[in-house]
Formats: structure tokens, sequence, C-alpha cells
């Protein structure tokens, strides 16, 4: 994550909480869009991707952590601005090499959205235009969000999530 003063900090009180930001942000994402997720185990990285998910019509029970299977790729309904939700846990990778013997490129590829859980190991792969999204737990239902938008076009979804102060 990038300086203290290019991130935007948005406390989550709990999971209700969690969905009502995840449904804000599928109406606010570009398409296509990336968002990094970073955070400890069990910060809701997985849990933040359910919310997304379900936001754009998909039942979230069927989102899992794909630890195993590196990536899960999940069809979004008609009506959804994206035609995919790109779900990676790339925690098992070494490093952004990986990325080509899983086919990253064409998985990433079109009106997709993607969601990177331990996205620190795709390196310079992750397009500079995305958001990056700090996981914190205050509390055992309490999270801190810290995201940064990294381009124009996510800077612009940030931006009609939390309007200015002043």
């Amino acid at each position: 994550m990038p300086s203290p003063t290019d991130v935007t900090a948005i406390d989550i009180p709990g999971e209700a909480a969690l969905d009502r930001f995840t449904a804000r942000l599928a109406t606010a994402l570009p398409v296509p869009a990336t968002i990094a997720l970073h955070g400890d185990l069990g910060a809701g990285k997985t849990r933040f991707v359910k919310g997304l998910a379900a936001a754009a019509g998909l039942d979230p029970d069927g989102v899992v952590s794909p630890t195993f299977g590196l990536v899960h790729v999940l069809p979004l309904p008609d009506g959804c601005r994206a035609r995919r939700l790109v779900h990676a846990d790339l925690h098992r990778l070494a490093g952004p090499g990986d990325l080509a013997e899983i086919g990253w490129d064409e998985l990433t590829a079109g009106p997709t959205w993607v969601c990177v859980e331990w996205a620190d190991r795709a390196g310079h792969a992750l397009p500079a235009d995305r958001l990056d999204v700090a996981i914190d737990i205050v509390s055992e239902s309490a999270r801190r969000l810290l995201i940064r938008a990294g381009g124009p076009r996510h800077a612009a979804a940030l931006a009609a999530l939390v309007p200015p102060q002043g």
C-alpha cells in the first residue's frame, strides 16, 4: 500500500456494513476492474468478494476461497455491467512468474471484475489502474478498509463511494 496520505480509510463495524459497502462499490466499479486485496489470514478478503458477488446478483454461498484452485471464474448474471468475476488467491504462488502457468492474461481479459487475494504475489502483473484494499482487523466483527485508487478509472469509483470532505 502507498503512503497514508494516498489512502481513504473506511470503518466497517460488521458484515452488514461490509455488504452495504460492496453493494455501493458494485454500482461504481468500472469494467474492467481490478481489486487488489491485502490483509492477514482471517481479515475478510474472501468475505469482501462474497459481498461484491452478492451485489452483482450471485449467491454469496457459492463464493469460496480459491486457495487450492488458485482462481475461480464466476459468470455474472445478465444485467451486470461485467460479464464475470475472477476471484484469485495467490497465496501459494512464488511470484508473478507463476501467473503465466495459470493463464492470467486470458483470465483477466475482457469485461471482467478481478479480485486478487494476496495481491503482492502478482507484482507488476496487476494493472496500475486498480483499487488496493487493505483490510485491517479492528475487533472480532469490525474492520477498517484502507483503500487507494491507482488510476483515473478506479479513482472515479472511489470518489463515488466517498464524497470529498470539507
